[in-house]
């Protein structure tokens, strides 16, 4: 018989202890039991590194003295775990948490069944949990709740990735870690890029979630409901939003959604908004993406 896998977690905080502390209970009670959690700290605070310390698992913490962002948080945890000699890495925000103890166990099975490279589970309202974190398109319409998706055991070729996303080691060599430049915002989407260009089979699984603070505000409908734009609520987050889309819209396989990018935009700012100036900034700000200009605003 074969050694079991070696599956590890891999945690990026910043500054949110007791979100955290509320994620460790849980990630340390799954029934598949995790063999090593990894949390990356972005804020390297001795008051973290405690609580990590004392996880009822083993574990390695990372204090981190330069912020590196959600991307270059994943990309340290990832690389480490793999250092330590990880089979499989699933992926945690410290704002959410999986459902409940059997979470990593429905995942590993949907993934050996599926012969899956990654899976995901479905991201949902931590306060609501059949609403979905983030609205879901299948097709041309628009999923807000966990019920409208169905009862599959897979929705394939569609995934969140660092919301309890579970990779195979050779997944994660073929398709790399999260770039660094993005900090936040976006780097799961170019990763997710990556993913489907590399041909690799992932996907959705329906029959277990992760829990994570609703974020379906920031997309905003327009055109009747049939289309979304997204307008994030400070300008912080629209910067890193808007300016990593600008990269991520000029690589292969994405390059073709650039007519609607302008129709969602153009139409949201200049129909829905009436804010000319919004536009402007929307454009300014995906030029800097396009031309690879990463500099973090001051």
């Amino acid at each position: 018989m074969s050694a079991p896998e070696k599956i590890i977690g891999v945690v990026v905080t910043h500054k949110r202890r007791e979100l955290l502390a509320e994620s460790l209970k849980v990630l340390s009670t799954q029934s598949r039991s995790l063999d090593h959690l990894v949390v990356v700290d972005n804020a390297d605070e001795a008051d973290v590194k405690d609580l990590v310390d004392n996880a009822p698992l083993p574990t390695s913490y990372i204090g981190s003295q330069h912020n590196l962002g959600g991307a270059g948080g994943f990309a340290l945890g990832i690389l480490y775990a793999l250092s330590l000699g990880a089979d499989r890495v699933w992926l945690a925000d410290d704002d959410g948490r999986p459902e409940g103890p059997e979470v990593l166990e429905t995942l590993l099975d949907c993934a050996i069944r599926n012969d899956l490279a990654e899976v995901s589970p479905v991201v949902c309202d931590i306060d609501n949990p059949d609403r979905l974190a983030f609205p879901l398109r299948r097709g041309t319409s628009w999923r807000r709740l966990r019920s409208e998706l169905g009862d599959e055991d897979l929705l394939p070729g569609i995934a969140s990735l660092f919301n309890g996303a579970l990779f195979t080691a050779d997944a994660i060599d073929a398709v790399g870690v999260p770039d660094l430049r993005l900090f936040v915002r976006g780097d799961e989407v170019e990763v997710h890029r990556r993913l489907v260009r590399s041909g690799l089979k992932f996907g959705t699984c329906l029959q277990t979630a992760y829990v994570h603070p609703n974020g379906a505000d920031e997309f905003k409908p327009i055109l009747g409901g049939r289309m979304h734009t997204q307008y994030p609520d400070n300008d912080t987050k629209r910067y890193f939003t808007y300016r990593n889309r600008g990269y991520i819209l000029a690589q292969p396989g994405m390059r073709k959604l650039l007519p609607q990018e302008w129709v969602r935009f153009g139409w949201y700012f200049l129909i829905t908004r009436r804010d000319p100036a919004g536009l402007r900034e929307w454009m300014r700000l995906r030029k800097l993406g396009r031309e690879e200009k990463f500099e973090r605003p001051s």
